[in-house]
């Protein structure tokens, strides 16, 4: 997990360098202009689907270990993919990385919260010296500082930011696969077993979060393309900020593995639920 540990800091800042330079301060402004459809994407991402995983993993026997790890990928954000899924599917793609943004930068409070709580609920010590601030000012580091360094870069540099979006989110998502496969190539005989027991969970959670985001989202929100974006949002979560606080808080691979599980099962479930969506107008 060394390789992991080593390279997912610096791939997840410069993925939020990246989701900064896509962001203006009229992203957040609109939140306040038209908070109805964020307000159903926050709590459907932020508090739903933790409570979501935390069910499931307390009706589905697993391994501690493995019980964690799905509340860590639960807590995670949403990252760049599901910006450019949404745009694929034709969503809602300025309410989707508004969403990614702010629960992003939310994510130094909410995602200590969520997993240490989550640990201490199902009876597992953190044994490292860490504590929830500590992790927090951490992924300050690599997550709050690179967006607003990307922003600042954004409204310096506008016209060329902007031409290069493409690149930008090809860079982030490229980073993103160079994490996991050094994870799948580091811990290759050991992550097959642990796949096979954190794989079904992962599938479960990741079904259960699209499908419920597009069905909230067709009661509360504002119309078809917010759907769409709700349901990305809550199905696509940040592998890679999920990886970065695993290896900050544990150092044996088994907690990873539903990161890395649910990393192959979402792309797969998005791209078919991208296809079955972007026809409805």
């Amino acid at each position: 997990m060394e390789i992991a540990k080593s390279i997912a800091p610096i791939c997840l800042a410069i993925i939020m360098l990246g989701l900064g330079m896509g962001l203006t301060v009229g992203d957040f402004t609109r939140v306040v202009k038209n908070p109805k459809d964020f307000i159903v994407g926050f709590i459907s991402q932020v508090i739903l689907l933790p409570i979501i995983a935390l069910i499931l993993i307390s009706i589905i026997t697993l391994p501690l270990e493995i019980a964690v790890g799905v509340m860590i990928i639960a807590a995670a954000p949403g990252g760049v993919t599901s910006n450019i899924l949404t745009k694929f599917a034709d969503g809602d793609v300025a309410l989707s990385v508004t969403l990614t943004a702010v629960v992003s930068l939310l994510s130094i409070l909410t995602v200590p919260f969520i997993v240490f709580n989550a640990a201490d609920f199902i009876g597992l010590e953190i044994t490292k010296e860490i504590s929830m601030i500590n992790i927090a000012i951490k992924m300050f580091f690599v997550v709050t500082l690179p967006v607003i360094f990307g922003m600042i870069t954004r409204s310096l540099m506008s016209d060329f930011i902007i031409s290069k979006t493409l690149i930008i989110q090809r860079i982030s998502v490229i980073l993103f696969l160079i994490v996991f496969i050094s994870i799948w190539v580091e811990e290759w005989d050991k992550i097959i077993s642990f796949i096979t027991r954190a794989g079904l969970i992962a599938l479960i959670l990741n079904l259960t979060m699209i499908f419920a985001g597009y069905y909230i989202a067709k009661i509360f929100a504002s119309g078809i393309p917010q759907r769409k974006c709700i349901s990305l949002e809550c199905g696509l979560q940040n592998g890679t900020l999920a990886v970065f606080v695993t290896t900050q808080l544990f150092d044996e691979i088994v907690y990873m593995v539903p990161t890395a599980a649910y990393a192959l099962v979402m792309f797969v479930t998005s791209i078919f639920f991208v296809l079955l969506v972007r026809k409805i107008k």
